[in-house]
């Protein structure tokens, strides 16, 4: 048996993913954009945590494993202080450490995650190395995990230290030692036949700690789980969802009326079941009241640092670097504003001058899942004093178009029980369906925020592409909203 310290996590989480990785991969969903842009993260954090033990050496990464074993071996020989990537096997299992520190007496694991917290499965990843010194002879003298801390703000330079905490994990690694070899055994049990899938039932470690790419595999080809299913109610792994896949119940449809739910769940049920489209003219009529025209319908889209690039920002603090307003007037007639920032400049300043300059202080500013657009806003009027009192009667003077539909006033059977524009919008307007599927680069708020962090690496003209698929994006988002909104006028008005 081969495995990689991946492959020991991935067993870790699910064995039945462990097996499809190895024997049949055709079936993993492969890695989108975002994941995409995650593994990128963790390398660029890992090369920055270098920094924190300076004067080292790296293995270069080679798909000849022996290639980067003999390099660990001549880096040891020749007395380096601090290896990164050092690479090692033993009884087939491959482990490459990403910070190993050298001394005298023995050495010391550190193990990089781009995340902001220590994580069980972290844990095991690093015990899977602590597992494989020990049995080659080394003395491990500390296991650590080094991971970013989300607290730290940058000032006029990057300061590594502050960036990064260092935990000593020593004491829960050696906790989980004594029983790797009986995990092994299991994973080799179930490996070594190539042909009989593991039959491990779907459940909370299908998402946790990580979606599984043979979810998909899992849950529509092999057990023909709906969209919509029970596990949209009643939540993963709760005791009532428990109840009903034990009974042979996943569509919603086969659930009893009898079957105890709350109030909201029931009515989640019934109006599924009914197919009748349920709607609250009153309340909705009630909503609406509330608005003055003209209304200013806002979208940012924002993007996230993990090594944060410019002065008052924290890891993975949301950036807006992009906004859509479309101003509605009470006859119907639009405008249309937009601001869209310069790749490699700090966007904020900018972005709140021009917001302020495009929506008056006393307007009503409508937004989808306002609290997005409100945490943005408040964020920036911390960060410029002069331009707070503006912003703030902007976040004061936001509604939300999500209320009628997250409070039921508006449900139909399309929408899947959920409030979110993915659904409500190809429900209440139907020549939009597929008005995002036919965006040119840019098809949602993941590739919008992958598509702006990357733009310094694209030439000019693919730049200004991007740029363009950027600003028909978040335009598209405002434009959905007015839509939207014209629908519930018009229920009113009947």
């Amino acid at each position: 048996m081969t495995l990689s310290k991946s492959l020991y996590t991935r067993g870790i989480q699910c064995s039945k993913s462990l097996w499809l990785k190895k024997h049949n991969p055709s079936v993993l969903t492969s890695p989108d954009a975002s994941a995409q842009a995650v593994f990128e993260t963790g390398n660029a954090v890992g090369s920055l945590a270098h920094e924190l033990f300076p004067n080292g050496e790296e293995v270069v990464f080679s798909r000849d494993s022996e290639e980067m074993l003999f390099s660990t071996q001549r880096h040891i020989k020749n007395g380096v202080s601090n290896i990164y990537e050092a690479t090692f096997v033993y009884d087939g299992i491959l482990v490459m450490v990403d910070i190993l520190h050298l001394d005298a007496d023995g050495v010391s694991i550190y193990e990089v995650k781009s995340s902001t917290s220590v994580k069980e499965i972290y844990i095991h990843d690093v015990s899977i190395q602590y597992y494989v010194l020990e049995h080659l002879g080394f003395n491990v003298k500390s296991a650590n995990l080094v991971h970013i801390n989300s607290s730290y703000v940058r000032g006029d330079e990057l300061d590594i230290g502050e960036l990064f905490c260092v935990v000593d994990v020593s004491q829960e690694v050696k906790s989980l030692h004594a029983n790797i070899p009986h995990v092994l055994k299991e994973f080799e049990n179930y490996l070594s036949d190539k042909t009989t899938e593991p039959d491990i039932d779907i459940g909370k470690h299908c998402k946790n700690p990580y979606e599984c790419d043979a979810k998909d595999y899992c849950w529509r080809v092999q057990r023909s789980i709906p969209e919509y299913s029970v596990f949209n109610i009643f939540n993963l792994g709760s005791k009532k969802q428990v109840e009903l896949y034990e009974k042979g119940i996943v569509d919603i449809k086969d659930v009893p009326d009898s079957f105890a739910m709350t109030a909201k769940q029931a009515q989640a049920l019934s109006n599924y079941k009914s197919g009748v489209t349920h709607i609250d003219k009153d309340a909705i009529e009630e909503f609406l009241s509330t608005f003055t025209y003209p209304v200013y319908h806002l979208d940012f889209e924002t993007y996230q640092q993990a090594i944060p690039e410019f002065k008052g920002i924290s890891p993975f603090m949301q950036i807006p670097f992009q906004y859509s307003l479309h101003i509605e007037h009470e006859d119907g007639r639009l405008e249309h504003c937009e601001f869209l920032a310069q790749d490699g400049e700090d966007p904020r300043e900018l972005l709140a001058q021009k917001l302020c300059e495009d929506i008056p202080s006393d307007v009503t500013v409508l937004a989808y899942n306002m609290g997005f657009e409100k945490g943005v806003i408040r964020k920036l009027a911390s960060n410029y004093p002069e331009l707070s009192e503006h912003l703030l009667c902007i976040h004061d003077n936001i509604k939300d178009l999500m209320t009628p539909f997250q409070q039921k006033h508006y449900v139909t059977p399309s929408m899947n029980g959920s409030y979110s524009i993915k659904y409500v919008l190809p429900a209440l307007v139907p020549e939009m369906q597929n008005a995002y599927k036919e965006l040119d680069g840019v098809q949602n708020g993941g590739e919008a925020m992958n598509a702006f962090a990357n733009m310094s690496k694209f030439g000019e003209v693919e730049k200004q592409r991007m740029r363009n698929s950027l600003l028909e994006y978040c335009k598209l988002d405002t434009l959905a909203m007015v839509r939207v909104l014209g629908k519930l006028k018009e229920v009113v008005l009947k």
